[in-house]
């Protein structure tokens, strides 16, 4: 089958030249979260090589960013071509030079896949960034209205915020919800109540913070309780728009939260987040960066909610090869030029780079082939947990494609002991495993980490 190598592991993880590798990269970049060096020449497909010839099964895949695999085909046309030569050469500074082809480009790569009722874009360099200028957006649409539609700035608001005071750098808010991550820029960081780490040290707004629903798993057995608890979430992001110390103007969200612990929430959840923020003209804005672009088994991760009307916002990154947001109201393209602007907004070759992935998704339909596999995987993960209970539990992401995750006693060793065995796997939250396979993950695949997990489970 294509793709389905024999993963070999012959030494421990890290190896010999690997932590010397690493060492020897110290000395001019912090190594420390280094899992091990990577021989990428020599990895292709769903696996990944080590400099020490170990080769894995990829089922944490970059952080969730890898969407088709090592060294694939389409993807090295698409870096041969003139275009991204040219993109790569003289890279556009894309809000006053654009090419007379990236219109184009737009068209029939990013905007081909954009969330339903989004026909807009703006282009940026990480996740972090496409929240931080998702925030803006909401910012400068939020004044706007306050202002009123062609009402010119003050004399007083102009001096005022180059002193960052009022009224021209006006209290405002962006509401998220507790074990959240949307990054480690300032917005976003105020935004990010994952882990400590990401935060200590670093001055953040005074913005708000809601609960996000802990549900009891498996879902079926808990239908009442979790939604009195989805209920009482709700309830408590709405007082906090109406009683926080200044106008929320935004509410941002993952579909799943990831770097929080895979926590889920059910459709009627975010549709009553929907509401109430069409109810408080309150943007609402998806943080789409890890669910986006197929891993949920549909395309975007808010697509399961069958929401009545979309969101204001839609954020991506990762598996996109690129960054940015869709949007669909005109009034969120700032009053001026200049407003929403930085030398570059984005890279062309990145999203030259993203038109050429989305070609593959679409050409061998591999959103639905992660949704099947993601079916059987979970299956194989059911069985697994009726005969380890004490070390698979709370098994989520039921009919989310492979964005799959458990609890378990020890995440870190079991994650040590996968790599032993030739499985690279992550962790999340406190406790959390979580599977991140790239689209092209094969029911052929699953085998390999499933046995992989009975043996490490049956040895702890």
């Amino acid at each position: 089958m294509p793709g389905l190598l024999q993963h070999a592991v012959t030494t421990e993880v890290p190896g010999p030249k690997s932590r010397a590798a690493a060492k020897q990269l110290d000395a001019v970049f912090d190594s420390r979260a280094v899992h091990f060096v990577v021989d990428y020449d020599r990895s292709e497909g769903n696996y990944i090589v080590d400099v020490d010839g170990n080769r894995f099964l990829d089922v944490y895949s970059q952080i969730a960013s890898i969407p088709v695999g090592y060294n694939n085909a389409t993807l090295i046309e698409a870096a041969k071509s003139p275009e991204m030569i040219s993109a790569l050469v003289n890279r556009p500074a894309l809000g006053n030079f654009p090419s007379a082809t990236w219109a184009a480009i737009l068209r029939d790569g990013l905007l081909r896949v954009a969330p339903q009722g989004l026909d807009k874009i703006f282009t940026a360099q990480s996740g972090s960034e496409a929240n931080e200028l998702a925030f803006k957006a909401a910012f400068m649409l939020r004044r706007r209205r306050e202002r009123g539609e062609g009402v010119e700035w003050s004399a007083d608001e102009i001096n005022s915020c180059l002193r960052n005071a009022k009224p021209g750098s006006p209290d405002l808010a962006v509401l998220s919800f507790k074990n959240s991550f949307h990054g480690r820029g300032f917005g976003s960081l105020s935004c990010t109540r994952s882990k400590a780490v990401h935060k200590l040290d670093i001055p953040s707004f005074d913005w708000p913070q809601a609960p996000f629903p802990a549900l009891q798993y498996p879902l079926e057995d808990h239908v009442e309780a979790n939604q009195a608890e989805e209920a009482a979430c709700l309830a408590e992001v709405e007082r906090l728009i109406t009683e926080w110390s200044c106008p929320v103007a935004a509410l941002i969200i993952e579909p799943i939260q990831s770097e929080g612990g895979d926590n889920h929430a059910s459709s009627a959840f975010f549709q009553g987040l929907r509401d109430i923020t069409h109810k408080h003209n309150v943007v609402f804005i998806v943080d789409e960066v890890q669910t986006g672009f197929g891993a949920t088994g549909t395309f975007w991760g808010h697509e399961h909610w069958k929401l009545t009307s979309p969101p204001d916002m839609v954020t991506f990154s990762k598996k996109a090869q690129t960054a940015g947001y869709f949007f669909g109201d005109a009034m969120l393209v700032p009053d001026k030029a200049y407003r929403q602007f930085n030398t570059w907004i984005g890279d062309p070759a990145r999203v030259l780079m993203s038109k050429a992935v989305i070609e593959e998704i679409l050409s061998r339909d591999l959103v639905q082939q992660t949704a099947r596999v993601g079916d059987v995987l979970y299956q194989e993960l059911e069985t697994l947990a009726r005969k380890y209970p004490d070390h698979i539990r709370n098994l989520r992401g039921k009919g989310q494609g492979t964005y799959i995750a458990f609890d378990t006693v020890d995440a870190p060793a079991l994650v040590k002991g996968m790599k032993s065995l030739g499985v690279n796997i992550g962790t999340c939250g406190v406790c959390t495993v979580r599977l991140r396979p790239m689209l092209i993950f094969e029911e052929a695949h699953i085998p390999t980490l499933v046995g992989a997990l009975d043996k490490v489970l049956g040895q702890s």
